[in-house]
């Protein structure tokens, strides 16, 4: 289950607006935007920042869901050592590297 598209699906529904109201926000079609939503398709950074404007959202809150999503993504196509390639970049982050 992906974070991102779940979250933008509960708040366009909070908003009461349609598929087509945040597609045409995005300059895409509905259906494109329908993909996104359904974790079919992923969004582009700049796509999530808009999308956070557009629906008055917490862009932080987004983007971190967006990002745990494309990691997640990532790691997943290599279980056996994602926990060690996720532990590394970690350190290497922190500096501990």
């Amino acid at each position: 289950m992906l974070l991102f598209p779940e979250r933008l699906h509960q708040l366009r529904e909070e908003k009461h607006l349609f598929q087509k109201d945040l597609a045409d926000a995005l300059s895409i079609d509905t259906p494109a935007y329908c993909r996104i939503e359904k974790g079919e398709r992923r969004a582009k950074r700049e796509q999530v920042i808009s999308l956070a404007t557009y629906l008055q959202a917490d862009k932080d809150e987004l983007l971190v869901l967006w990002l745990t999503d494309q990691i997640s993504i990532v790691l997943s196509s290599d279980k056996g050592i994602a926990h060690k390639a996720l532990s590394l970049a970690t350190q290497k982050y922190y500096g501990n590297v």
